[in-house]
């Protein structure tokens, strides 16, 4: 089966460039769904699934027996003005797709599409899922999850473009290939003073300082060097003005890893070291901890599965080990239900400057849509 010639190219580009127009942040993708409900209900057949306010699953069934797949694409856009010189820019002050779940969004309608003119000799079911609010945790793949809507699904894949690979090249791996995220804020009670008479308070700004410090010594002195680890710390927010000693401090933070046992125990230390230094000056602290997405894991039978299909699908492409990153995909929730996989689809405009995902002027090359089109059919049909 030729599977190229199965997919409408332009309508990839025409779906894409509507998304891309008309962004929606996380958990307030209305239209967007709606729109997606729109295009699937020129299917006959094909059952709409809402379990949730915003996203929709699309359901195929087979006319042959066979499994249960869910192929998944996120949509949900990023609160960034663009500043990308697209014809197609956002119409939306304030919201942009810049990180490419346009694109996704638009690959996912194509397999659609396209497996939908084969149904009768297709195996099995095929749920795609459309899926809001990735960027925002606790996001929606969890949600779905919870619903029982892909309690039967068999196996999972999902994919991601990415703007610093050239088109024609795929990369992915198996194992951890996304990292655990949380997130942490430290609040240091202190006591306010005079700038003239600093004896008389006790300096929650200098605490602070030292707590950040001190942060930075957990991953080099308590995690094995082969052991991925990173805490950063991104805001410390402490005073307004000159002459006073402030009265309070806030320090925000992330933590990601791989490992849960590293997970937790970075998580106490956070609290001990905190703890302590604030102890030992006389002002008192609180440690919040928000525990974001599981890292991401690629089943191993899967990966070399994806691997074959691919490249007899895609022949021209070129497959290559993905090193696993710190950021994080809430992919990781469909891994509770079954087997997945998650690929990286290389985007890369082939002239002018490369910007990377979260950026104003993030602009990736549409010859990757086809591309990924074609390896969600071909997962659904192979595995």
């Amino acid at each position: 089966m030729d599977i190229k010639s199965m997919i409408d190219t332009q309508k990839l580009v025409n779906w894409r460039r509507h998304f891309h127009m008309y962004p929606e942040l996380a958990f307030q993708e209305h239209e967007s769904t709606n729109y997606i409900v729109a295009q699937l209900e020129q299917y006959p057949g094909v059952e709409i699934l809402r379990p949730t306010k915003t996203g929709v699953i699309g359901v195929l069934k087979g006319g042959l027996p066979g499994k249960t797949i869910g192929l998944r694409a996120d949509f949900d856009a990023l609160p960034i003005t663009e500043e990308a010189d697209v014809e197609f820019k956002s119409k939306n002050p304030g919201a942009m797709h810049a990180c490419g779940h346009d694109c996704h969004a638009a690959m996912l309608l194509g397999a659609v599409d396209a497996l939908y003119k084969i149904k009768d000799t297709l195996p099995g079911t095929i749920k795609f899922i459309f899926q809001h609010a990735e960027e925002l945790p606790p996001g929606g793949a969890i949600e779905f999850v919870k619903s029982g809507v892909l309690d039967d699904v068999d196996a999972f894949y999902g994919s991601h473009v990415a703007s610093d690979t050239p088109v024609g090249i795929i990369k992915t791996g198996f194992g951890s290939i996304y990292a655990n995220t949380d997130t942490f804020k430290i609040s240091i009670k202190g006591k306010g003073c005079h700038a003239a008479s600093p004896h008389k308070g006790i300096d929650s700004l200098l605490i602070g300082v030292e707590v950040v410090q001190s942060l930075n010594y957990i991953v080099s002195r308590n995690v094995p060097p082969a052991e991925p680890a990173v805490i950063t710390v991104g805001a410390f927010n402490a005073g307004k003005v000159a002459n006073i000693v402030p009265d309070t401090a806030d320090i925000k933070g992330t933590v990601r890893t791989y490992n849960p046992e590293v997970r937790d125990m970075i998580v106490q230390k956070v609290k001990d070291l905190a703890n302590g230094i604030c102890s030992a000056y006389g002002a008192a602290c609180t440690v919040d901890f928000v525990q974001g997405y599981a890292a991401v894991v690629n089943d191993e039978g899967l990966y070399k599965l994806f691997n074959e299909i691919a490249l007899d699908t895609l022949p021209e492409i070129e497959i290559k080990k993905m090193s696993p990153v710190m950021g994080g995909e809430d992919f990781s929730a469909y891994g509770i239900i079954a087997p997945s996989f998650f690929s990286s689809i290389g985007a890369m405009l082939e002239d002018g400057e490369v910007f990377p995902g979260h950026h104003p002027k993030y602009k990736i090359s549409e010859a990757c849509l086809p591309i990924g089109c074609a390896l969600y059919i071909a997962f659904a049909l192979k595995v």
